[in-house]
């Protein structure tokens, strides 16, 4: 088994940067949730971050999800669903997760809403905790994008479209937008359009408070532009060059 003893040190360090992006900003360190996320990481990993006091864990493929939930039933946390989702992996993901941040299209949308009044784990009182993923590439929404470089999400220009599918379901609850920063543009200039979007949802949804962006490389940016969610990995727990 991989050997931990690092990990707390490093969510000290990690938090220590959100606190100082919080000053830079003039937040307060609270207002950042701080999600670890653990792919291609075994569930030691997730233990260990939650010893050291974190709440949030974030995956991004099903079986991973799944498997570390099974192995570890009465951990307390809040288990965020971040990577893209197929249709087919829908009602897996939803009997393991409390939050799904990657909902991106209508159809998916549709599919989760369908699963989630399936499911015994949702209902109007404990609703499924949505956020919109937002393709923050500036390039139009016809124009092919380089697998290497597309990173998912909504065209701006369709997300109240997809907020009202998810807005309609009484087992969901929408609570904001989620993005990456693409590659090749200034993260700052993406994060503070995600902000803006993220305004202009709230308008119609008031429930729609969350701005997740950031991970290990730019997280501190995100913070100073409003992100009240961190996904990060490396800069907790190392490189993901041996999968489990």
């Amino acid at each position: 088994m991989s050997d931990t003893g690092h990990i707390a040190g490093n969510i000290a360090h990690v938090r220590a940067q959100i606190a100082e992006a919080c000053m830079r900003a003039g937040r307060p360190p609270e207002d950042v949730t701080l999600v670890a996320v653990t792919k291609n990481f075994p569930a030691s990993y997730v233990t260990a971050a939650v010893a050291s006091g974190l709440t949030n864990v974030g995956e991004s493929k099903a079986q991973e999800l799944a498997a570390k939930r099974i192995e570890l039933p009465e951990l307390d946390v809040r288990w965020h669903f971040i990577g893209r989702l197929q249709r087919n992996k829908v009602r897996s993901v939803l009997e393991h997760a409390d939050v799904v941040q990657s909902v991106d299209r209508v159809a998916l949308a549709r599919a989760i809403a369908k699963a989630a009044r399936e499911s015994d784990r949702f209902n109007p009182s404990r609703r499924l905790q949505i956020m919109l993923q937002v393709d923050l590439d500036p390039s139009p929404p016809n124009v092919d994008k380089d697998s290497t470089s597309a990173r998912g999400g909504v065209h701006p220009d369709q997300l109240l479209e997809l907020a009202a599918e998810v807005a309609a379901c009484d087992v969901l609850e929408l609570t904001g937008v989620m993005s990456i920063a693409p590659l090749g543009y200034d993260p700052a200039d993406c994060f503070r359009r995600l902000a803006r979007l993220r305004e202009q949802l709230r308008e119609v949804y008031p429930t729609a408070t969350e701005i997740s962006a950031g991970m290990s490389g730019d997280f501190a940016v995100a913070i100073e532009n409003q992100a009240t969610l961190v996904r990060v990995g490396t800069a907790l727990f190392g490189s993901r060059e041996l999968p489990f």
